[in-house]
């Protein structure tokens, strides 16, 4: 299949701006914390709670058998560690320490709420459109991914 090139809007190139400036936040953190980029993404989707290694592996796109050698090595580290599922004895979920949640936080947490200041100076009608601007955004990306 040949490229198709097209002249973005304003609005498609800003988004591309804040897609771009959120993955130099993942770089900055990845090297103050002298970790990896997969590896801080992983961190930071442990933060939302544990989760089994499959499904680590799928939310970083990455093989199993890659997300065991990351978890293995995070673990050793102490960020995290692995705990029996609490109803199925034949899984393992794996949970991100403490001290490791809050060096995560302290990461992100500066930026998020600098974007959480501007979120809130919108009043509703521009919150209304905007948040349902960015539902669609996000869904159009998603099945952007999922084609091959």
């Amino acid at each position: 299949m040949g490229q198709v090139h097209f002249e973005p809007d304003g609005v498609t190139r800003e988004l591309q701006a804040f897609s771009d400036a959120s993955r130099e936040l993942l770089n900055r953190i990845a090297r103050r914390q002298g970790l990896g980029t997969t590896d801080v993404t992983a961190l930071y989707l442990l933060s939302a709670g544990p989760m089994g290694v499959a499904e680590l592996s799928e939310r970083l796109g990455i093989r199993t058998a890659s997300t065991t050698v990351l978890v293995d090595r995070l673990a050793a580290a102490g960020h995290l560690r692995r705990e029996p599922h609490p109803t199925d004895r034949r899984r393992t979920l794996v949970v991100l320490e403490e001290r490791a949640r809050l060096a995560n936080e302290a990461h992100w947490w500066p930026a998020i709420g600098l974007l959480d200041e501007v979120s809130r100076s919108l009043d509703e009608g521009e919150r209304e459109v905007v948040l349902a601007f960015l539902q669609r955004a996000t869904a159009a990306m998603t099945r952007g991914a999922m084609e091959d």
